[in-house]
């Protein structure tokens, strides 16, 4: 006979084995839950890791494009020349497993949906701190009143005027009444807008991107029109600067006024001999000079002359001489700021240099084009000579993971490309056109 407790047991055993069971399958599909969790966060710190590395790898790239970039300079930009395309590579550039393209601007076509890829002159825009009101009020979307305030915000007599109009912005501030010291301080100025700066170029690429054709489906808001109409700083910079100074580091002659006429009549007699520098320094005369090219013009010399003399003269004291507009690169837009210019000449002045691009290595062949009397008009802004560059960067990682854009402005007025401004764009987002993003999925999809 079997004992009440016995009993018990026999009829319990069943029971207690299938809790056991079910607790042994709990702890299972607990483990297995802590192993699908564990696993998913490796996975995904994987690939965040895996993006921090492309990220790495494309600012390296940038990098490294960058310092393409001054080597460019250092051996194709001497003594105020640009650099042609035809010098270097400006478009895919393999720079570890990224490639890196020269975001730039092709100065004798509008912008079209596609980027120009090169490096920027800086001379062929327009000189915030040295340009007059006439040429500020000249840009594209620019108002009176925001001329006003740009003009207001430079001038050293200035310093705190407005500031009731300043102190109901948010953030409050003064009127700075000093020059500027970056094109994006503009954006404290009071009426520059980001709709006025930027334009429908919210990405600052110079070219007409889908989003910035597209009405109001999308930012910004734009006229779905099939043309590009950027903002003011499109077309304005503060680096423009030349040294005042000859080949050999010596002064130039201030031919401004006759005082240093002297000076200047023993260096024609040296280039051109006794009796040809009688003829131009009878033709000028002694009324005041406002710029080289009107000496150019009222010597009425050759273009092999002017090419001898052009390195020797001068208008100015200064040691540098900023804000001159390089009238081989500038845009037909900044073209038309300039007086004796203006825009019933800028197309033409474009359209020649496209038609003669062996002669833009002088300002010369402007009498081919203009009146003496609006070369002398213009002169005083212009230039042949470019001595700071911008390096637009953009670099896209391996099938194309990872992307960064930054810009770095090199200032050769010293000899040695020297970096004055650096600035990460990449927060602007893509800038590299619909053709590059093709190319980008298809190496992807190879590589898949």
């Amino acid at each position: 006979m079997t004992s009440p407790s016995l009993q018990r047991y026999s009829r319990s055993r069943p029971g207690q084995r299938g809790a056991v069971l079910v607790i042994v399958i709990w702890i299972c599909l607990g483990l297995v839950a802590l192993t699908l969790y564990f696993a998913d966060s490796i996975t995904s710190e994987m690939r965040a890791a895996d993006n921090r590395v492309a990220e790495i790898a494309v600012r390296q790239a940038v990098a490294g494009g960058t310092r393409y970039a001054g080597y460019i300079l250092s051996q194709f930009a001497t003594e105020g020349r640009v650099p042609l395309r035809e010098d270097y590579d400006s478009e895919e550039l393999p720079v570890g497993d990224a490639n890196v393209w020269f975001i730039g601007r092709d100065a004798n076509e509008r912008p079209t949906s596609e980027p120009f890829f090169g490096l920027v002159d800086e001379a062929s825009k327009l000189n915030l701190n040295t340009a007059t009101r006439t040429m500020v009020e000249a840009l594209p979307n620019m108002t009176p009143e925001l001329a006003e305030a740009i003009m207001s915000w430079k001038a050293r007599n200035q310093a705190g005027a407005n500031d009731s109009t300043y102190g109901r912005l948010d953030p409050p501030r003064l009127n700075k009444g000093a020059p500027f010291e970056s094109v994006d301080e503009l954006r404290l100025v009071y009426g520059a807008t980001l709709d006025v700066l930027l334009g429908e170029d919210i990405n600052r690429n110079g070219v007409l991107d889908e989003h910035e054709n597209d009405a109001d489906q999308s930012a910004p808001r734009d006229n779905a029109d099939g043309l590009l109409q950027p903002g003011i700083l499109e077309y304005v910079t503060i680096y423009s600067r030349e040294p005042n100074r000859r080949a050999n580091g010596a002064r130039r002659i201030n031919i401004a006024t006759a005082q240093n006429r002297p000076q200047l009549e023993q260096v024609l007699r040296q280039q051109f001999g006794p009796f040809r520098a009688a003829q131009i320094l009878q033709a000028i005369g002694t009324q005041p000079m406002d710029s080289i090219a009107e000496f150019m013009v009222r010597g009425r010399l050759s273009a092999e002359e002017w090419a001898q003399i052009r390195g020797e003269i001068t208008t100015s004291n200064n040691t540098t001489v900023a804000g001159l507009i390089n009238v081989n690169t500038a845009s037909e837009t900044v073209l038309a700021c300039i007086p004796g210019i203006g825009v019933e000449n800028a197309a033409t002045l474009v359209g020649y240099r496209s038609a003669h691009p062996d002669v833009l290595t002088s300002l010369y062949w402007l009498r081919e084009v203009l009146t003496p009397n609006a070369i002398i008009r213009a002169g005083r802004y212009l230039t042949d000579r470019s001595y700071q560059f911008s390096a637009d960067v953009a670099a896209v990682g391996i099938s194309g993971r990872g992307y960064c854009r930054e810009k770095t402005i090199f200032d050769l007025s010293e000899g040695t490309p020297r970096i004055v401004y650096h600035q990460d764009l990449t927060s602007y987002g893509w800038a590299l056109g619909e053709q590059v993003r093709q190319t980008v999925r298809d190496a992807k999809e190879r590589r898949t």
